[in-house]
This record gives structure tokens, C-alpha cells and sequence, in this order.
């Protein structure tokens, strides 16, 4: 039996039909490979994204924390004046 099998895949159509499925196993197990790498990539940048919204809100309230009065004589004088 096993040399049966063995004689059936030496022989010249079988040898390149499994060459042709080896092919195009490679060439899905490749495709899907591709995919991971994109949705991979596609999360990254979100998580960048996030990232950038979150820093510059961050830079704003900082910004805004540099420039409040220093006391409540401060605030009232920047009421006064029409500042606020």
C-alpha cells in the first residue's frame, strides 16, 4: 500500500498538483498573514491617535492653568476689567 502511495505521488501529474496546492496554501497562509499585519497597523494608529488627542487636551489644560490669577485679588481685578 505505502509503495502504492509512494508511486502515485512520484508520478508527473501528481507531483505538480501537489506543487500547485503548496502554491496556493503558500500563497493564502501569505495573504492572511497580510491581513494580521493590517489590522495590526490600523490599531496602532488609532492608539496614536488617541494618544495625540489626549496630549493635546492635556497641553490645554496647562496652558490654561499657566495663565489663571493667583489669587482672589486677581479675579476680581480680571473681572473688572473685562478679562475673563
Amino acid at each position: 500500500m505505502i509503495s502504492s502511495i509512494t508511486a502515485l505521488l512520484t508520478s508527473g501529474p501528481a507531483r505538480k498538483a501537489l506543487g500547485l496546492l503548496l502554491a496556493a496554501l503558500t500563497i493564502v497562509l501569505f495573504l492572511l498573514n497580510l491581513r494580521r499585519a493590517g489590522e495590526r497597523a490600523g490599531r496602532l494608529a488609532e492608539r496614536l491617535s488617541t494618544s495625540e488627542r489626549t496630549l493635546e487636551i492635556q497641553r490645554q489644560m496647562l496652558d490654561a492653568a499657566s495663565r489663571r490669577p493667583a489669587d482672589r485679588d486677581a479675579v476680581a481685578d480680571r473681572l473688572r476689567g473685562g478679562r475673563f
